[in-house]
């Protein structure tokens, strides 16, 4: 503070008899006002960092958090702060709550007064000076607190500690942990105060730390609350706001990425942090081309708890006009004195009703502090941006007299109200089964474990990036499961085993087989983008942005990942995506199942593999979820058996990702379901083929076809459109009823060993023990792969006419003796 300012904390020091004591930094971090309604504290320290009550440029908000962040990492470590997670208070330090965690780089989460249909809270805690004094904890992730690493606490102010205590207390006899680190702009405990908290870290054995901007004490006299109640009564009335004609009104509804959460109430990620910090020039566009040239002086005005998304977009605004043009703040619960003094904190006050429809027992009356300029023409600004979200976008925020927008309207030139999208979490608990959502089918409830097991993500498990996809499998890679593939075809068509029991061993083509591979890739994936993008598309048409994406393991998971991408790509959706495992003649994978109905609504969740054959996997997956909720209809990239809804395309052409076993799907093998190693708690298995890193080629398939999104942008959009709009997709089953003609052609008993298609033709001839290849007459480049494998095998090739796929892959029927093949002659394979 320079010499000439005054301190906005004089007034009250001079008339009521309150010092501040301490670092010299005080001044500038804080003034003081009297608070109008709370019997139990007089004083009211008004931050100017803050952005609550003092309009502030939004790089200093910003940048006090974001220091404190840095200074709670210096005390840790790096290796501590990786596993710090930050838990912020409403509503007044919800916004430095979340600018420490972004210094940090930590996960965060803060406590909220408002009550969420469908979230049950995971706790609680009291703010015993408060207004309002419930806290409600409503993460969407009920692991978020659960972890070992240290707590990091974020207040505006410490001043006695006994909210931190009661969160501490609270939380700790929930999840104990080792550490908890306490951050506040101002520290000024008593000494009293002081031994309380280190008792109570004595008495839970807990390391407990303090960092703070500035330190001192607030000293009171014996009777500050009758000198404050007598300064309240004399006070002149802060000058009304006067009646002239009403400013325009614009509004906006932000163009906010899709599942992007709006603050911490539910938590906040890294991937929610990077996924803002991309959006933000976009959206700070759209409030700047709402905004009239002349406007010199803009104030980003927030809502209550609803801090952190404003300040950020307050500081982006500022970026676009000049950081000297923006200023930001937010509007309160609290009720506090306004006096129209330079040494005085709260200048002018418009008092409104709440417009957020709250349903706690908090008074209804809202407040914005230092909006109105008062008798200082130069504290008038020109705009002012309110920023609420859709739940406060009620009637009472613009009609009545004293609605916010209407008073608003009245101190500036130009209103504009922004309007973003509440975040409601999809994630919902798991664990206990009472914590299930009651949407739940009763059938997905039946033996349902008592606890649910957690996803694989990699690098620890596949090559993928781990917000790319989500495992639902069991971890098996140390467990020998591979056997010879003439081992495994005996022991599945004598009935021994069920092929899902056992892995092949990992078939690594030839270098000439693998540039086949990357000559089909160049070939295709423009082809393979133009399919991904018309699923996308037809499924944000058809299930609108809140899809949840299942791949099939393994061959939809690089499927899943391509339509994932498109979505974040081209619309900004952050999808959540798993794999799962279904097996033929076992079904799906039912604790899967029930892992996606505790964190997502049943109908959000798509089913993705990569195509069709004669359609078995289809029929499995609808049957499996009969009466469950789930939405049995299978996307699919390409769809030549003709038993699918959705597809990108119904042509039987080369998908690359076919081509290769692990070595393009992430390094992970195909699904096991065995007894002994698969138990009823546990997700279908997997292994990770870490070892094959070298010849991995999983990113470069997804690279290669994702390159391709823009330029097939067009094309995917009228595809779906026109997908969308047909009258008629009801599947003909025309690939079953070929693959039954051809069972009986060629004398196979089972259709099992009939498998159609360009993509199950490869899977034939690199896992199994192929007899046989049929091929389309005249079916070209699509086949160069298949027929360079077969000649490595020894299969023989067979050209056919009439034959509704490109190809189709015969298994060996070694045990099917004397059956009659086409030719009329008996069919006896030689057993070795």
């Amino acid at each position: 503070m320079t010499a000439q300012q005054t301190w906005t904390g004089s007034w009250v020091a001079d008339r009521a008899g309150i010092a501040l004591t301490g670092s010299d930094r005080l001044p500038e971090l804080v003034g003081l006002a009297l608070r109008s309604q709370n019997p139990k504290r007089a004083h009211l320290l008004v931050s100017t960092v803050l952005g609550k009550h003092v309009p502030q440029r939004p790089a200093v908000v910003h940048g006090v958090g974001l220091e404190l962040g840095c200074q709670v990492r210096e005390l840790l470590g790096d290796e501590a702060a990786g596993r710090a997670v930050v838990l912020g208070y409403a509503e007044t330090a919800t916004g430095l709550g979340h600018s420490v965690a972004d210094g940090l780089d930590a996960p965060y989460l803060h406590s909220t007064r408002r009550p969420v249909a469908g979230v049950p809270p995971l706790g609680g805690f009291e703010e015993e000076h408060s207004h309002a004094t419930s806290h409600l904890l409503l993460p969407a992730d009920p692991e978020l607190l659960t972890g070992s690493g240290p707590l990091v606490l974020v207040d505006d102010e410490f001043s006695t500690g006994r909210t931190v205590l009661n969160t501490i207390r609270e939380l700790h006899a929930r999840h104990p942990r080792d550490h908890y680190v306490v951050v506040a702009l101002v520290d000024l405990r008593s000494a009293a105060d002081r031994r309380r908290l280190a008792d109570t870290a004595t008495e839970l054995g807990v390391r407990l730390d303090l960092v703070a901007t500035a330190s001192g004490a607030v000293q009171l006299p014996a009777d500050v609350l009758d000198r404050a109640e007598r300064l309240i009564a004399e006070a002149a009335p802060a000058p009304a706001v006067p009646p002239g004609t009403p400013a325009p009104l614009a509004r906006v509804d932000l163009d906010w990425p899709a599942g992007l959460p709006d603050g911490g109430r539910h938590g906040f990620t890294a991937r929610d942090r990077a996924r803002l910090d991309t959006a933000l020039p976009r959206l700070a566009g759209q409030l700047a081309d709402a905004l009239p040239a002349t406007a010199r002086r803009v104030l980003v005005l927030g809502f209550e708890e609803l801090m952190y998304a404003p300040l950020r977009l307050a500081g982006a605004l500022a970026d676009r006009l000049g950081g000297d043009r923006v200023r930001y703040s937010t509007t309160t619960r609290s009720p506090v004195l306004a006096v129209d003094d330079p040494g005085y904190a709260i200048r002018t006050r418009l008092a409104f009703p709440a417009h957020d429809d709250p349903q706690d027992d908090a008074s209804r009356e809202r407040y914005a502090y230092n909006v109105a300029p008062g008798s200082d023409p130069a504290r008038r600004f020109d705009a002012v941006v309110l920023v609420v979200d859709d739940v406060a976008d009620t009637p009472a925020l613009r009609e009545g007299e004293r609605a916010l927008l209407g008073q608003l309207r009245q101190v500036t030139d130009q209103v504009v109200l922004a309007v973003l999208p509440s975040h409601r979490p999809s994630r919902r608990p798991s664990g206990l089964p009472s914590q299930l959502p009651s949407h739940v089918p009763s059938r997905l409830l039946s033996g349902l474990p008592s606890r649910l097991p957690s996803p694989l993500y990699g690098p620890a498990f596949s090559s993928y990036r781990p917000d790319e996809v989500a495992w639902l499998l069991k971890d098996l890679s140390g467990v020998p499961l591979e056997a010879p593939t003439e081992e495994r075809e005996e022991a599945v068509q004598n009935g021994g085993a069920h092929y899902a029991e056992s892995l092949p061993v990992e078939y690594q083509p030839s270098p000439e087989y693998q540039e086949l591979f990357h000559q089909a890739l160049r070939a295709s994936a423009r082809r393979i983008a133009l399919a991904a993008g018309t699923v996308a598309e037809t499924l944000l048409r058809e299930r609108g942005p809140g899809l949840v994406l299942a791949s099939l393991a393994r061959a939809g998971t690089p499927v899943g990942i391509l339509v994932r991408r498109w979505l974040a790509h081209v619309h900004g959706l952050d999808t959540p995506h798993y794999a799962v495992s279904i097996v033929r003649g076992r079904g799906i994978d039912p604790v899967a199942l029930r892992y996606l109905a505790a964190h997502h609504r049943a109908g959000d969740v798509v089913f993705v593999d990569g195509w069709t054959g004669k359609g078995a996997i289809t029929r499995e997956l609808a049957e499996a979820l009969a009466g469950t909720g789930f939405d049995p209809d299978l996307a699919v990239l390409a769809d030549p058996g003709r038993c699918a809804r959705t597809y990108g395309t119904r042509d039987d052409f080369l998908i690359p990702s076919a081509c290769l076993n692990s070595t393009v799907s992430g390094l992970v093998s195909r699904t096991v379901l065995r007894p002994g190693l698969i138990g009823p708690d546990d997700f279908h298995g997997a292994k990770h083929y870490a070892e094959l890193a070298g010849a991995d080629v999983s990113a470069a398939f997804l690279d290669t076809v994702a390159d391709h999104f823009d330029a097939v942008r067009p094309e995917a959009v009228a595809a779906a459109d026109r997908l969308s709009t047909a009258p008629d997709r009801t599947p003909d089953w025309a690939g079953w009823a070929a693959v039954e003609r051809i069972s009986t052609e060629y004398g196979i008993d089972s259709v099992n060993l009939v498998k159609p298609g360009v993509g199950e033709t490869t899977r034939v001839l690199l896992r199994r023990v192929p007899w046989r290849v049929l091929a389309r007459r005249g079916a070209g480049a699509d086949l160069d792969h298949v027929r360079l494998l077969a000649a490595q095998r020894g299969v023989e090739v067979e050209e056919v006419d009439g034959l509704p796929y490109s190809c189709v892959g015969l298994i060996h029927p070694r045990y099917s003796r004397g059956a009659t093949g086409a030719s009329g002659r008996t069919v006896v394979v030689k057993e070795s």
